[in-house]
């Protein structure tokens, strides 16, 4: 038993870890972990945390490990932003928090799960507390890559780097941890392109197995004007409906919690004002959260539609590499036949630009609309 178990793949990032918990003079005040979705960023963050604060350096099975991990440590603070950005004010929060030494263990831990969301000044606010370290404070920031977070806080901070774990590495981590078949585990591996928390998903929600089909088949039917703008909806429609479900229960109890907690009368018609900016700052926040989580559903859904156009390369070229989508083979070996190679790399390039755009705030749908243009098969 061991706090890196989890840790599945990065062997040379352990490693690195397990100098630091060991040596105090490999230890360092600020670390960025960066990786691709789904390398496992802050589940790699939260074990160092672990072994940091374990009396015998990551056992796994004491309870400073436990609640480390857990995140119920009173020395281990993770925060993750459920709306499009960090913001200034949520970093000065962390500033004062890194302030204070650790209550009952060795080190005081902030994982920051999402640090390329800092915006422009909560970054700036941050960099105070990385140039003038606090004793026994440690910063763990998480990120896809070191570019992603500005250049003054990535040259204060010491990089660990986590890469794709193996198709087999994540089937094998669902089978143990999740009671996954095995089977299951690895169609969901090889679905999710490695990316250990979709793998998870894919596993055990037959819904989500159902969408990426949907995705994947759009490949084998964009054929003209009126199905790309349909295909572009299609998705759009997805996102949203995977959006309401998730927030809708979740949403009306955050509401009827505040309502409690400030003693107002969820069933009166009006509210004073108060409770209404009470009110209007909870809804600002779960709008927030909504919108970051549809442009997920929509990164996500375009990260499945890009497969097809992989597997599509490695039968045009016939590179002999196992397809991501072997159980929508058809619908690859239809987009192989009837686009060259450059058609299929052009159609590559066209789900990334629409990537970039949804990245850069681009209205969603004209995005996607944009892209589906650029995917039409041949009649």
């Amino acid at each position: 038993m061991s706090v890196w178990r989890d840790v599945i793949g990065q062997e040379a990032a352990v490693a690195t870890l397990e100098r630091a918990v060991r040596d105090p003079a490999s230890m360092t005040h600020a670390w960025l972990f960066t990786g691709p979705p789904g390398s496992g960023r802050s589940v790699a963050a939260r074990a160092f945390a672990a072994a940091l604060l374990c009396p015998q350096g990551g056992c796994g099975t004491c309870r400073e490990c436990r609640t480390a991990l857990d995140a119920t440590h009173a020395d281990v603070d993770v925060i993750a932003t459920e709306g499009l950005s960090i913001k200034v004010e949520q970093a000065r929060d962390l500033v004062a928090l890194a302030a204070h030494r650790p209550s009952v263990g060795r080190y005081r831990v902030i994982v920051v799960e999402d640090a390329d969301r800092l915006t422009e000044r909560a970054a700036d606010a941050l960099l105070k507390a990385l140039e003038e370290p606090t004793p026994r404070t440690v910063w763990m920031l998480c990120a896809p890559s070191v570019e992603d977070v500005i250049i003054t806080i990535r040259s204060r901070s010491r990089h660990v780097r986590l890469r794709t774990p193996s198709v087999e590495a994540v089937a094998d981590l669902l089978v143990r941890r999740d009671g996954v078949d095995h089977a299951m585990a690895l169609y969901a591996a090889r679905a999710a392109q490695s990316h250990v928390g979709l793998a998870r998903r894919l596993a055990r929600d037959e819904h989500a197995r159902i969408r990426r089909h949907d995705v994947v088949a759009m490949a084998a039917r964009i054929t003209s004007v009126g199905e790309a703008v349909g295909a572009a909806q299609d998705i759009m429609t997805i996102a949203a409906e995977e959006s309401a479900a998730a927030s809708g229960e979740r949403d009306a109890a955050e509401k009827a919690r505040l309502m409690e907690v400030l003693g107002a009368d969820a069933t009166a018609r009006t509210q004073p004002p108060h409770i209404r900016s009470q009110v209007a700052s909870l809804e600002r926040e779960q709008k927030a959260r909504a919108t970051r989580f549809t442009r997920d559903v929509v990164d996500r859904a375009l990260v499945d539609l890009l497969s097809v156009y992989r597997d599509a390369l490695v039968l045009r070229t016939g590179a002999g590499t196992a397809l991501v989508n072997e159980d929508g083979r058809p619908v690859v070996t239809r987009v192989a036949e009837v686009f060259t190679a450059e058609q299929v790399l052009a159609a590559m390039d066209a789900i990334g630009t629409a990537r970039e755009r949804i990245g850069a705030n681009v209205a969603p749908l004209l995005a996607l609309e944009a892209m589906a243009l650029d995917l039409r098969l041949p009649r």
